[in-house]
Formats: structure tokens, sequence, C-alpha cells
């Protein structure tokens, strides 16, 4: 009785054995080759990939197999691949018989068992093997169910050369989606696994042709395709050699490879907007290559989800001319790109008015002498038009009133994470261009901004606390905008509008009076800048729904002539503008604003002086903005052509009039620029009481330094002295170190001779008002 129950317990154990190698038998992952990357747009299409680790073109795993490919592989590898449990024994037997009876060799696999072959990857093809894969074959079917067995093959299945899998296979010799495959694609493709190493397209064909043609009858004897489409698949030409895969936007697939190796990545790329940016792109280089710009880049992205829609990375040229180089996540010169977040800064807190007259004269701070593009200066300007028309010195000056340290905390919340040193680093040069940023940064912090109004607007007036973030090219990626809250993040709703009010004005530079841009163009606010040294042009626009960036320059930083953001960014920028649907202006945000009485010729808050007020809407704390400092009331004389006072003029004759005057120095540049602007009437010759300080130094500036060339030594050389003084005629006594030196009337420019040194310059008019400066001339470096 012992022996009988000891061999059941030898059978159970071999029976559990089985069983427990039968259901281990599998790795946990049936295939681990490298993947290649696929990057789609939005709308499944392929823009790019990448080959895999290995040299094989193998795209990720499918997610089903199109019905056409489906029906034309079942029927030439296994008819019965949905009632056999993995393995066939009739096909086996049939295989057997034909082996031992004829010269060729017929396998007699089901599709399930070459998924086995495929995942173990040996090459040995004897019956010990084939009783392997049988078991494994198995297996896989008590695991998996008959489609998803059928999409691994389709997925790892080798198509001849280094192409493996039905979706790379199609791509490579069709040029299209595996879904978009004709019957007669279909059928191609369904034969070749069967011997890829000696059929595949361009070698072989009339083989290839015969198999294919002989697979699309049998599709029609079993009703599977109707007689016209038989005869339209059998006349469909054969593929020839492999298609090159799409690659329309580069630079983003070499990102995502970088980024999401291996993997199938949905990008927020629109197809049809790639391509025609990259048509722009091409036309643009063609213009600029011209003048030796080599490289440009385009960046589109959607305002309210940051969600990338057109990536070029760089201009369609040659690796000679850098073309590999991804120029929108590159740190460049900003030029002139960040002026409009120091105006936006202003009017947030209630610093400056839009149309405020900010000053526009030579300046010289600590050393720092900035200039504008066309060297010339207007005295005043309103701050909105030196924003539109990106003048240099109003906007340093007020960067220096506003806070160096204030404005680069607030660049840091706005996410220019390209400001990597201190601000004492950058220095007043950081709003003309003296720090950096890349194309996609700064693009989304416009973006940003826009989205903070439109936010605003249709939200009851509330913002999002992580307003500005970084832009994503992941069609899939949910970004985090934060929580409601009544607190701007940064920047308020009236400021931001405000701001791209202002550059909605911006048409042309200074000295650029011919330009013309699109009159039919929509309505965009937007901003060109030009680096030092003409290396990097930009232009950044944004509407309610996009936001646009464009870079042109040369990769390698060589600078060339004439490489301004105006003339060469900006017409690309309203090339872009013009293919992207019309939006419509920037609403107004109402309850981010307060009427305000504005003086029209200041652009200040009106004094009980200014003659000429207008209420507009403004930024809720320009009611804490200064009052027009320009407006006095003048007392004139009965005829109204001189100033008098009590003392030497009756006072019941006396007239009261209010009057725009402007000091001294702002009123030279003034007066050229504005040639209906009236000066204060003189005083007259019976009165001794004059306006405070009517006279200013207007060369040396203040804390400059004149340098003398070196190879004169120690002796004399001319230098020229200015001075701005309010009334005409008025006569100037010069002095150096109290020593009198000369005497100018009307136009006070006087030309000395000095040698190196330290001076105390003094100035005397003939009605005893004076100025004093200190002098310094230096010997310039030979360099």
């Amino acid at each position: 009785m012992k022996k009988p129950l000891y061999k059941h317990k030898i059978k159970f154990s071999i029976l559990l054995i089985f069983i427990i190698l039968w259901l281990f038998c599998l790795p946990k992952s049936l295939f681990s080759d490298p993947i290649s990357t696929v990057v789609e747009s939005s709308n499944g299409t392929l823009i790019g990939a990448r080959i895999a680790e290995d040299g094989q073109w193998r795209f990720p795993q499918l997610d089903s197999v199109p019905e056409k490919f489906k029906q034309s592989v079942l029927l030439f590898e296994d008819e019965h691949f949905y009632n056999h449990p993995g393995f066939n024994p009739v096909s086996i037997l049939k295989a057997i018989k034909h082996n031992l009876t004829k010269d060729t060799r017929r396998g007699g696999s089901t599709i399930t068992q070459q998924v086995i072959r495929l995942s173990r990857k040996n090459k040995t093809r004897n019956y010990l093997e084939k009783v392997i894969e049988v078991f494994l074959a198995t297996r896989l079917e008590a695991g998996f169910s008959k489609d998803e067995i059928l999409t691994l093959y389709a997925s790892y299945t080798p198509y001849g050369g280094n192409v493996v899998g039905l979706e790379t296979a199609s791509w490579r010799y069709f040029g299209i989606p595996a879904y978009e495959l004709s019957w007669g694609q279909a059928a191609s493709l369904a034969v070749l696994p069967n011997a890829p190493s000696l059929i595949f397209p361009g070698r072989n064909e009339q083989a290839l042709l015969l198999k294919r043609n002989r697979l699309l009858k049998k599709l029609f004897q079993k009703d599977k395709i109707d007689e016209i489409t038989y005869e339209l698949a059998v006349a469909e030409p054969l593929p020839k050699k492999p298609l090159p895969l799409p690659n329309i936007a580069p630079h983003l697939t070499e990102r995502a490879k970088k980024e999401h190796g291996g993997e199938r990545v949905s990008s927020s790329l629109d197809y049809n907007l790639q391509q025609q940016v990259n048509r722009i792109a091409n036309q643009n280089y063609q213009r600029l290559k011209n003048n030796e710009i080599h490289n440009l880049a385009i960046l589109v992205m959607d305002v309210s989800s940051r969600k990338i829609l057109a990536y070029l990375g760089n201009s369609p040229t040659s690796k000679e001319h850098d073309n590999y180089v991804d120029i929108l996540t590159k740190k460049r010169s900003t030029g002139s790109t960040l002026k409009p977040f120091l105006f936006a800064s202003l009017l947030h807190e209630g610093r400056l008015l839009p149309k405020a007259l900010v000053e526009d004269i030579p300046t010289v701070i600590n050393g720092y002498n900035p200039k504008n593009f066309n060297k010339n200066y207007s005295g005043a300007v309103p701050a909105d038009r030196a924003l539109s028309r990106s003048l240099n010195v109003p906007a340093v000056r007020l960067l220096q009133e506003y806070g160096l340290q204030k404005f680069y905390n607030n660049l840091n919340d706005l996410q220019f994470k390209g400001l990597d040193k201190s601000a004492g680093y950058y220095g007043l040069p950081i709003i003309l261009g003296g720090a950096e940023s890349s194309l996609i940064e700064l693009t989304q912090s416009y973006a940003s901004l826009a989205s903070t109004l439109n936010y605003f607007n249709t939200n009851s007036s509330v913002y999002r606390s992580n307003e500005f973030q970084s832009a994503s090219y992941l069609l899939n990626e949910q970004i985090n905008f934060g929580k409601d809250q009544f607190q701007a993040p940064v920047l308020n709703a009236g400021s931001i509008y405000h701001t791209f009010k202002a550059m909605q004005e911006v048409n042309r530079p200074e000295g650029e009076e011919n330009w013309q841009f699109f009159d039919e163009s929509q309505p965009i606010a937007w901003k060109t800048g030009t680096s030092f040294g003409f290396k990097d042009a930009w232009a950044v626009g944004v509407t309610p729904e996009y936001a646009i960036g464009i870079w042109a320059g040369n990769a390698d930083g060589e600078g060339r002539p004439g490489l301004t953001g105006i003339t060469a960014a900006a017409p690309i920028l309203f090339d872009v503008l013009q293919i992207l649907p019309k939006s419509n202006w920037f609403e107004i945000p109402f309850d981010d604003l307060k009427p305000l009485e504005v003086c029209i010729k200041s652009g200040y808050r009106a004094s009980i002086y200014c003659d000429h007020k207008t209420e507009n809407q403004m930024p809720i704390n320009g009611l804490k903005s200064k009052t027009c400092p320009f407006h006095e009331q003048l007392a004139l004389d009965q005829n109204e052509v001189f100033q008098v006072t009590a003392n030497c003029y009756p006072l019941e004759n006396i007239k009261f009039k209010s009057w725009f005057s402007l000091p001294p120095v702002i009123e030279y540049y003034y007066a050229t620029a504005n040639p209906d602007y009236q000066k204060k009437p003189v005083y007259s010759n019976d009165c001794n009481t004059y306006i405070k300080t009517p006279m200013a130094f207007l060369y040396p500036k203040k804390n400059e330094i004149i340098l003398v060339p070196k190879n004169l030594g120690n002796k004399t050389s001319e230098i020229i002295l200015k001075l701005a003084h309010q009334q005409p005629n008025s006569e100037v006594f010069w002095y150096l170190d109290d020593t009198f030196i000369n005497t100018t009337s009307s136009f006070h420019e006087l030309i000395i001779n000095i040698k190196p040194g330290n001076y105390l310059l003094s100035v005397v008019d003939d009605k005893g008002n004076r100025i004093q400066q200190q002098l310094k001339v230096d010997l310039a470096s030979k360099n």
C-alpha cells in the first residue's frame, strides 16, 4: 500500500513542479529591448523620432492593431488564432509531415508562439525549442488576451533591416501611420515578417509581390474585401527603399529624447501650425542669410494653458552654422525685452502713470553712461512712449528710481531663472540687456502677464497664486496655477493692461520712420530687443490667446550690422501672427482701475495749476502717484510779456496764469523736440526776483570723467563745456577754480584748453545766480 502512495506523491510533486514552472515561466516583461523615442503632435500625428540605443527603429508598443492589418496577418499567419490555446496541433502535424517529405522547411507556429520566439531571441530552430515555445505560449495565452498577444506580435516583429514593429514599418515603408494603411499596404506588411532577411522593400520584389497578391486573393475569397477593393489593392505599387521619418520639430524631438527617452511622447504641438512656422522660418532664413545671419528660433505658446504650440529651435541651415543648437533653451542677452516688466512694476506701485513725462537727458550714474539707440535726447517723453520707442535713458533712470534690487526680485518672481547672479552683478544695465534669458523663459513670462489679466477679467476679479509657471510641451501634463486669491501674485491687472496698451503702440524704433507693418494684423502687444554688439535680435508679442517669441542672430555669438529686433525679428513675429486665428484685444479690468484726473500736458496726476485735465481709468495705486510738478502759477505783467513780483509791480495789475515749465536741462532738449513748447517769460528789468536755478550744466554731466588723448602727455587739450539757461539773452560768466576764463551769451558753449586734473567749474549769470560742479580730466587709455 505504501508503494502506490509513494508513486502518487511523486506524480503529484512532479505535477506541482510543472504547474509552478508553468505559472512562473514568463518574465515580468516579455520585451526589454531599447525603444525609439517617438514624438507626436496634439492630434497624434508623428512629428519626429529618434533611433533606439541598439540602432533599431523600434517604436513603443502599439495600443491596438489596425483592422486591415489584423485581418491580413491572421489570414496569412494564424487563421485559427482566436480558437487555439497558444499552439495549433493540426498545423504542427502538417509542418512535421512537410519537413519529413519536402526539401523546404515549414514552421507551423502560431502567432502566440512567434511572440514567444521573438521575446526569447533564440536563433536555434529545433524541436526542443518548439516544445519550449509551446509550453510558454500556453502560459502567455493564460495571462494575456488574444488582442494583447496580437498587439505584442505587431509591435515587436522585425520587418527587414533595422525596422521593428508594425508602426515603424508603416512609417518607414509608406510614410503613414499604421491605421491609415490601405489593404494593399497592410497585406505587404503582413507577409514581410515571414522572411524579413530575404524579402523586404527594395529587394526580391517579385517574391514579395507574389506573396502579397496571394494574400489579397485569399482575403477576397474569404469575403474580407470586395472585388473592387481586391483589384485596387493588387494594382498598388510595392514600397521601395525605406523612407525618412517625419522630422518637423527636430529640436523638440531631441529635447524629448533627453527628457523622456524611449517613450511615446504626446506633445502639445499643433501639427499644421508647426508646418507653417517651418515655412516662415525657411522664407525668413533666405532673407537673413544675405546679411550673414544664420540662425533663428520661433516659439508659439497658448496663453491660458501655457502649452507650446509651435517649437522651432533653430533655422534650416547647415551644421556649419550650428543648426543643431536649440536656441529656445539657450541664455542670450535680453536687449530691451525686460523694459515692459519695469514699466508694469512702476504702475503697480503707483510710482508712475502711463503718460507721465519721464526724463530723457544725458545721464551718468556712477560712471555708467546709457545712450538711446539714435544717440538723441527728447528732454522729457511720456512714459508709454518711452516704452513703445524703447528709449534707453528713461528706462535706466526709472530703474534707478524704482530700485535695482526690488526690480531684480520681481524678475525672480516672474520666473526668470536665468538670473543666476546677484542684482549688483548686473547693475542698471540689466534693463538694456545686461542680463541673459532664454526665448522660452521670456515668452512664458509675457504669456503669464496676459494670463493674469485674462483670469482677472473672467473670474470675478481674482488672481491665481502660481500664475507664473514654466511652459510645457507635454499634452497631458497639468500645470498647477495655484489657488484663487485677491492679491496679485506679482503685478496687478490694471498695470498689466496699461503696459500692454503701451506695447500695442510699438510700430517702429526711433529713426525707422519708414517701417510699415501689416495694417490688417490683429491687435498685439509686442516688444523688440537688440543686444549690445548686434548679436541678438528679439521680438516677443502677446494677444489674449497666444504668445509669440522670436530670436534671430548667430548661434556662435557673431554680431552683424543691422541685426536689430525691428529689422530681423519683428517681420517674423508678424508673419507668425498672420497665420494664427484672429483674437480680440484684452478686456479692460475695470475692477482694478479707478477714475483719476490727469494733467494732459505732463501725464501726472493733475495739480491745482493744471489748466487742461482729463479723467482716465488708471491703476488703483495711481492714486498714490505724484501730482504734476511742471505746472506752476506765474505772476505776469498786464500784457503777459514779463514775469513780475509784488515788490516791483502794482499788485492790482498783476495777472496770474498757469504755466507748463520744465527744469533747465530737460527744457533744453524738450524745446528742440517740441517746437510748440513755450518757455516762461523772463522777469521784468524792474524786478529782481528770479526763478530758482535757472541754469544747469549739459556737459560735462555730473560725475562724468572727461578723457583726453594719452599721447599728448601733460600738454593741454581742448574740451567743450555746455550750459542750459532758461532766460534768453542771459549773460554767463565761467570760472575754473575761482579763476575767470570767459563769458557767453544766448548760446552757452565754451571751448577751453585744459590739463589733466581735478577742478571746480563755476558759472554765474548776469543776475547773480550761481551753480558749481566738480570737473575731472583724465588721460585716455591707449586701448
